[in-house]
């Protein structure tokens, strides 16, 4: 009772010193002397009875008194606490904390963009209620493609130009949750002469479903392309082995979302970026990179730092070497140097082509990605300037699996 007189008598003073320019002279009496009868009671230790009479005794006045400030509507108080949390929220993730969410797959596997999971078996096939708890758990989305004829089923796919080939797409617009626009890409399968659409989001690998559900390695994918008998040089249609009947289920898959982490946007003004650390960065700068992104030309990427200022970089396939010597400071590093669980090793491209050393300007700095071979990073368009550093990577929030933790 003392801690909720004390709570009273601050609202009283507030009240005072915010409106006694606009009470009368005997309000402001009153309220004074309700308010110091109170405080007296507080320094006399009074009991909690004597207290809870002061308190309605001072409670009368405030109603008179209090203007905007008491009592107040259920709807001004949550007004002003969702403002006030809003601006918390803003002044944190400012400053010190950033969500961020992962959405290609150039960190993989250290970090994780949206990936496929597929059901060629029907019956390890998620139902409702586990399609529901995947969704909360993993941000899994359910995708199935049914058969409107019977017949062979046809990939149309096309070259880039050194016997690697890829599934053929459109970009469109859409809707995220249903209202935010973003850009979902169109794939079509044929069944027969039959085409059947698949939408899936923007940056999501659609090849590697494919690759995991029809059990095809790129090698076979491409025999199968220069086989076709339609297409030409550099369009081809490949026939799978597989038929279906009409109403026949294509293709069962998932679409994880990608790794939801929180960027550490603190540390870096005290503490210098050090070589192997999950490295977050705006791309406002990158005037190289514009022309090849379809969105925004301000966003966030996450790279791993490979090169500080004067720094010399070069790649022997598969090892990155930096001043000389195989780079170090990163598991990543030397998994990607041994071709080690999923890491594919480095690649020659770009600014690092075979036998290109490359020195690292001052104030810049050169982020490269762990998926070098599916990776769009300094080698394509070139340094990270020192004023978009943002921060680091620190915990992995989202979703709910193995990686869930501390980021590394």
């Amino acid at each position: 009772m003392r801690a909720n007189a004390s709570n009273w008598l601050e609202l009283a003073d507030k009240i005072y010193h915010y409106r006694r320019d606009q009470l009368s002279e005997a309000e402001r009496i009153q309220l004074q002397q309700r308010s110091e009868a109170l405080r007296g009671q507080l320094r006399e230790k009074a009991d909690a009875s004597k207290l809870k009479l002061g308190i309605e005794s001072l409670e009368e006045v405030l109603r008179r008194t209090g203007g905007t400030f008491y009592p107040k509507s259920t709807i001004q108080e949550y007004v002003e606490f969702f403002l006030v949390a809003a601006i918390v929220v803003l002044g944190v993730r400012t400053y010190f904390l950033q969500p961020f969410k992962i959405p290609t797959n150039s960190m993989y596997p250290s970090y994780y963009g949206m990936t496929p999971e597929v059901y060629p078996d029907a019956s390890k096939a998620p139902g409702p209620l586990m399609q529901a708890a995947r969704f909360v758990l993993f941000g899994a989305q359910h995708h199935k493609v049914v058969a409107p004829v019977g017949g062979k089923i046809g990939l149309p796919v096309a070259s880039d130009g050194q016997n690697h080939w890829r599934l053929i797409y459109n970009e469109k617009p859409g809707r995220k949750w249903l209202i935010l626009p973003t850009t979902l890409r169109e794939y079509v399968i044929f069944i027969d002469d039959r085409p059947v659409t698949i939408d899936v989001p923007g940056d999501f690998d659609f090849d590697w479903t494919i690759r995991d559900y029809f059990k095809l390695t790129p090698e076979t994918l491409a025999a199968k392309a220069r086989a076709a008998q339609r297409g030409n040089a550099n369009f081809r249609l490949a026939v799978l082995d597989k038929e279906v009947e009409r109403g026949d289920v294509v293709m069962r898959f998932d679409v994880l979302t990608g790794d939801q982490l929180f960027v550490d946007r603190f540390s870096y003004h005290f503490i210098p970026p050090k070589v192997g650390e999950g490295f977050v960065f705006r791309t406002v700068h990158l005037d190289q990179l514009h022309p090849m992104m379809h969105g925004p030309t301000d966003q966030y990427y996450i790279k791993r730092l490979a090169g500080l200022p004067g720094d010399r970089i070069e790649i022997r396939e598969p090892v990155l070497y930096r001043n000389g010597s195989p780079i170090t400071g990163s598991t990543a590093y030397e998994k990607n140097a041994h071709r080690q669980d999923n890491y594919p090793g480095y690649r020659n491209l770009g600014l690092l082509s075979k036998g290109e050393v490359v020195t690292v300007p001052p104030d810049h700095f050169m982020a490269l990605g762990d998926n070098s071979a599916s990776s769009l990073d300094s080698r394509y368009w070139g340094y990270v300037p020192k004023q978009d550093v943002v921060g680091r990577p620190l915990f992995i929030y989202f979703p709910f699996t193995r990686r869930w933790g501390p980021a590394h």
